[in-house]
């Protein structure tokens, strides 16, 4: 019996080993049920968080995870990046005069700087200032940050908007994890200045970062809001983007944000 208890005893410790590393490499995910939210704004989207000290994801309508759709004005993101990284604009404060085309917009119906247009979602702006980094640099900044599926067809000032370019929830939070963490392929400045244009709350008790999109595909309206929520020594990535085939939902521009923050909240990330 002792060379079975001696190959038991050398066998062992393989096997621990093995179940320890196999459990570590399972991805820490639970369900988190949104049904009612989503309802109560009429439309149908998903929700994704990642927490980073537990590296757990909490998910809404996982299906959704990996579908493309158009970044609408998330790409503001990327897009002030690259207009920084280039040299287009040298700061958060270059002024891009008015065109005095009238909008719906009150607040881009003036000179716009980088940070105010940001925070405004000043659609001529962003295309301006995509227009003055032009195809070839646009492309090749895309494709180094490897942002959604890279495609910048349809036009240089509206490709993010009706024209090819798609991303994912998966790509939008792993987008998000690398400017925070530094890890993309732009200057420590550029993304210094971009991560504090996205701050929208700051207070003691959280820093709240993020970015609104509204864009089309075929009949369906589609809402973004992605970000980060600093608090309690974690970090927490999120991405809720919602669809609605009612033009008449009055509620539809709310509920990007507000299901976000009753999302937060019902994780007790926030109170």
């Amino acid at each position: 019996m002792q060379p079975i208890k001696n190959i038991i005893l050398l066998i062992f410790p393989v096997l621990l080993t093995m179940t320890l590393l196999l459990s570590s490499s399972i991805k820490k995910e639970e369900k988190i049920d949104l049904a009612s939210v989503y309802k109560e704004y009429s439309v149908t989207g998903s929700f994704i968080l990642h927490d980073q000290k537990n590296d757990k994801d909490y998910f809404y309508n996982k299906s959704d995870y990996s579908i493309a759709t158009t970044p609408a004005s998330t790409f503001k993101i990327c897009n002030s990046l690259i207009g920084l990284e280039t040299g287009v604009i040298s700061d958060e404060n270059v002024v891009i005069p008015w065109d005095s085309v009238e909008r719906q917009m009150p607040e881009w119906n003036k000179d716009n700087d980088l940070k105010t247009a940001f925070k405004n979602s000043t659609v001529w702006y962003y295309q301006e200032l995509a227009r003055r980094i032009g195809e070839k640099r646009m492309k090749i900044w895309l494709d180094k940050c490897n942002y959604g599926n890279k495609d910048t067809s349809g036009g240089i000032d509206k490709f993010w908007l009706t024209g090819g370019l798609r991303i994912s929830p998966r790509q939008q939070i792993d987008f998000l994890k690398r400017l925070y963490s530094e890890n993309l392929p732009f200057s420590k400045r550029s993304m210094s200045i971009v991560k504090k244009m996205m701050v929208m709350t700051d207070s003691s008790a959280y820093t709240l970062c993020g970015k609104t999109g509204w864009g089309m595909d075929g009949n369906s309206d589609i809402g973004w809001f992605v970000g980060y929520v600093e608090t309690n020594g974690n970090v927490y990535f999120f991405c809720n983007r919602v669809y609605s085939k009612d033009p008449s939902n009055n509620d539809f521009a709310r509920s990007r944000t507000e299901i976000t923050i009753k999302a937060l909240q019902k994780l007790k990330i926030l109170n």
